[in-house]
């Protein structure tokens, strides 16, 4: 919850009115912050609405060990709020002390250091842990130093902020977890004997809750050590200091005003004084003189110093939520952390006999509603908490561990926000464990699969301290049941549908794992994400598909799982695309059908093409920027011109000079901060390109939907002078639209450089999207036919049908044949399966005789009557087939007339 909206760190670095601006319930409000702190009247209440009633439970879902001593247990919050039922998963890091391999530490932003934020699953990656949690809150709006005290390795790296009641968890050497509220007190002495006090070590600037305190760094005097990795010291503090550079306790620099240039050096420190504090440095204080820091936390329970070397790890966090397994009252109030909304949640705690510690977070994501900090009381009273604390929720929250079996850490459960939030701090678990014996493995690769498909499979291990172990690979056999399929090696190719068990096994030890390969009556929809392919030799087009099946899971299909049939074309599936290799002289349109096990998809194909024009610098609308790369060699930059020859108007060029360097060099135009949106179904990509007859590389990098990067090739050699429209194949590329446009450049390589440019200047201009032209549909006709009449007219003109309509139990059906062609649409028919598949525009119907069951374009429905066939014609019920296509149906009860149009 570390946003501006939903922080303790809400407080606004400016100077004046001091406030807090809260959210709750979605509502920012902005309240003086005298009137929210202790003792001011303030005092917090749950409503009706919001309190739980009775009896709310926390469900065990499931539970799985990350290593000797550590676990992740999976629960289920189920309570009601305002009569409603709700609920929101819950997952716990529990932790056994007694287990001598498990320990607890104090993970800090980026390479360890403070004041550099970074999210919790590179905090865990960069320190080494096996899992982890968000720690102490933060003000946004500076680097992110924790607002807590935090010891990481018995080092004290931050202190305590002077805010009310704020506690913070620790554990000591002798692995006993705690949760205590501390302060801090700290002296420096100058050779004279002088001395003055130190505010804090390693803090960004806070609103102190002092009364008539509006900066915590004015007036004061504070120590940065080399655990400090801030860009400044520190940022938005509304002073200009003198700053002190002590090393090996002998003062080296003094600077006045401005800070000493530079990080802080491993064997020293520096202090930073203003106002007063900078009047005592000016006056006790000279170059080469002796100078003693002295500082420690002291606990607000024993009120005695505490030596950090006694604590292996300690976090800072907010209120106290529970204490002697009771739900306490709030050591400050919640109003700033949100506590009465429901939103994700993290704290910490542990067991009465201190063995245990619990790491919690709670989601709101998807259909869970996240918690009030209430309700975490209640779930840390369930779990058995002694004394447990709150830590920064909301969007910081965070889990991440290691798999079992595996190297790999990831997110343990979604994060609130669409992406990892970068906090102050976390807690991280480690493991110390040696090396045992393999214990048991599990497989990993796909559980579903599709008809024809392989799989390859593979094993992850982990021995008896619950560390991954490799598995040798040709130690292991795999088998099958049933007759599904069968394996080569570690690939399995599914060969019919139904359910199977894979076993691997490597001695003593094996592993079984379920899976299903679908078929059509599994599948609920099935669709080809793109618009139009263009009906022209040569045209390609990606067509990725997406498979949703009855119990609501998806898929990305892959197009080799399907059989592709194509309309008024012959074309070919390669690789993800369509490639059309000639159209049929008398088609208008075409249409490429893909079966999985007769449920089908299409993509229709239509002449001519559209010109969308992504970017032609005519406006400026974004920062354009230059980047190189390496950046200690290369050299480079962009700027718009409008001078070079042939040149009608503005265009973008870019310099680069490889002169330099070595290896792959590269001069970059990065367009914004999230690039140009490229949109539609795009089969090419055009721009004009003026070439130095460098003879080097240009290349455009392209994110896709997916996140997914794609470098394409504009240039492979520049080798002519002056402009050139380039068409580059973006329909083949395997892109997923929207995609983004993020960089074009140049490009060079050691190869053949003696014959390329190392300096010069390219431009580029007119990017343009070229998608296939808008699917229109066919031109409607008028039908008129009577009931048990074979005779039937078109716009007027008599036809003679081969089916007469007629009317079975109470519905009306018509020659399916006759009716579609004369709306001017394909037929298809398949003997075998009894399919019919009816193409018109951009749509697609599927009937099977004597089925009720049809696809409307990939999506499955079903009707209350069902085709069927008579004297070798197939009737369909005509207000299923015409309405679903958009045509209008009349009926004339007197003269038994159907008309459609």
């Amino acid at each position: 919850m570390s946003k501006r909206s939903d922080s303790i760190g809400r407080q606004k670095s400016r100077v004046g009115r001091r406030v807090v601006v809260i959210a709750v319930s979605g509502a920012l409000l902005a309240h003086p912050i005298a009137t929210l702190l202790p003792g001011n009247g303030a005092s917090f209440i749950v409503s009706q609405a919001e309190a739980a009633s009775a009896a709310p439970v926390l469900k065990l879902k499931q539970s799985q060990i990350i290593t000797a001593g550590a676990k992740r247990v999976d629960y289920v919050w189920q309570t009601t709020r305002s009569n409603k039922a709700v609920s929101t998963d819950v997952h716990v890091i529990e932790v056994d002390l007694t287990n001598p391999h498990v320990t607890l530490n104090a993970m800090s932003g980026r390479n360890n250091n403070v004041g550099q934020r970074n999210n919790i699953l590179n905090m865990t990656k960069e320190s080494g842990a096996v899992a982890g949690i968000n720690g102490d809150v933060f003000v946004m709006a500076n680097e992110g130093a924790p607002l807590g005290a935090q010891i990481t390795s018995g080092t004290l790296m931050v202190s305590p902020s002077k805010l009310n009641g704020m506690y913070a968890f620790a554990m000591t050497t002798d692995r006993k977890p705690m949760i205590d509220a501390f302060t801090f007190s700290g002296t420096v002495t100058a050779e004279n004997g002088q001395t003055f006090p130190i505010e804090g070590l390693n803090q960004s600037t806070y609103t102190p809750e002092i009364a008539g305190v509006t900066y915590s760094h004015v007036d004061n005097l504070f120590i940065y050590t080399s655990a400090w990795g801030g860009a400044e010291r520190p940022r938005n503090s509304a002073t200009k200091a003198t700053e002190v550079l002590v090393r090996n306790g002998v003062v080296e620099q003094i600077s006045e005003s401005d800070p000493i240039p530079g990080s802080v050096p491993a064997d020293g420190y520096i202090l930073r004084g203003h106002g007063k504090a900078a009047v005592f440095i000016k006056a006790n204080v000279q170059v080469g003189q002796a100078v003693t820091s002295d500082y420690s936390l002291v606990s607000q329970t024993t009120k005695q110093p505490v030596d950090t070397s006694t604590l292996q790890m300690l976090v800072g966090g907010h209120t106290l939520l529970v204490d002697n397994g009771a739900a306490s009252a709030f050591s400050r109030d919640i109003q700033g952390v949100s506590g009465s909304s429901f939103t994700s949640r993290t704290g910490i705690g542990y067991s009465k006999d201190g063995t245990k510690v619990y790491m919690i977070t709670s989601e709101r994501s998807g259909s869970n509603t996240g918690l009030n900090l209430r309700e975490l009381q209640q779930i840390m009273v369930q779990l058995g908490v002694h004394k447990g604390v709150n830590m920064d929720g909301g969007g910081s929250t965070t889990m991440t561990e290691r798999p079992l079996g595996t190297t790999n850490l990831q997110l343990a459960h979604p994060t609130q926000e669409s992406s990892q939030r970068s906090v102050s701090n976390g807690i991280g678990v480690f493991t110390t464990a040696p090396q045992g014996s393999v214990r048991n493995m599990s497989v990993s690769g796909a559980n579903v699969m599709l008809l024809g498909q392989t799989v390859k499979y593979s094993v992850s291990g982990y021995d008896t301290y619950y560390n991954p172990i490799t598995i040798d690979p040709t130690t292991l056999s795999w088998a099958s049941s049933g007759s599904v399929g069968k394996f080569e090696q570690n690939a399995f190719t599914a060969s019919k549908i139904g359910k199977t068990t894979l076993t691997a096994k490597s001695g003593n030890v094996e592993a079984k794992y379920e899976v299903e390969i679908v078929g059509k009556d599994q599948i609920d929809s099935m669709k080809i994400n793109t618009s139009a392919g263009m009906l022209s030799p040569g045209s390609s087009i990606n067509v990725p598909i997406t498979v949703k099946l009855k119990n609501g899971k998806t898929y990305n299909l892959s197009g080799d799982s399907l059989k592709w049939e194509f309309v008024g074309f012959e074309g070919t599936y390669q690789n993800g695309s369509i490639t059309v290799n000639s159209v049929d002289d008398k088609a208008t349109a075409g249409y490429a059908v893909g079966s999985y096990d007769g449920y089908g998809a299409m993509i229709p194909f239509v002449k001519g093409e559209e010109a969308v024009v992504v970017e032609d610098f005519e406006v400026s609308r974004y920062a354009i920027t230059s980047q190189v790369t390496p950046a200690d060699t290369t050299k480079g930059g962009v700027r718009l011109i409008s001078d070079l020859p042939g040149q009608t108007s503005r265009g973008l060029q870019i310099s680069y000079d490889f002169s330099a360097g070595t290896g792959t060099r590269a001069s970059y135009a990065v367009f914004g901060t999230n690039g140009v949106t490229l949109s539609g179904s795009p089969s090419s990509m055009t721009m004009d390109v003026y070439s130095d007859n460098s003879k080097n590389w240009v290349r455009a990098e392209v994110v896709d939907a997916s996140g997914k990067t794609h470098l394409l090739d504009v240039a492979k050699e520049l080798n002519w002078d002056g402009w050139k429209n380039i068409k580059i194949d973006v329909g083949s590329a395997g892109i997923a639209f929207p995609a983004k446009l993020k960089r074009i450049y140049v490009v060079t390589i050691d190869q053949n450089s003696d014959k390329k440019a190392a300096s010069g200047a390219i431009a580029i201009d007119n990017i343009v999207l070229r998608t296939a032209a808008e699917v229109k549909d066919p031109a409607r006709a008028k039908i008129a036919m009577t009931i048990g009449n074979s005779n039937a007219s078109v716009n007027g003109k008599s036809i003679k049908l081969e089916a007469a309509p007629l009317i079975q139990q109470g519905s009306t059906y018509v020659p399916l044949r006759f009716v579609s062609e004369a709306m001017g649409a394909e037929v298809l028919y398949d003997d075998k399966t009894r399919k019919v598949t009816v193409l018109r525009g951009s749509q697609m119907i599927e009937m099977t005789i004597g089925q009720k069951d049809y696809m409307l374009n990939g999506v499955r429905y079903t009707s209350d009557v069902a085709p069927f066939t008579r004297n070798g014609r197939t009737l369909i019920p005509v207000r299923l087939f015409s309405e679903k296509l958009g045509f209008k149906v009349g009926y004339d009860e007197k003269v038994k007339k159907v008309t459609i149009e």
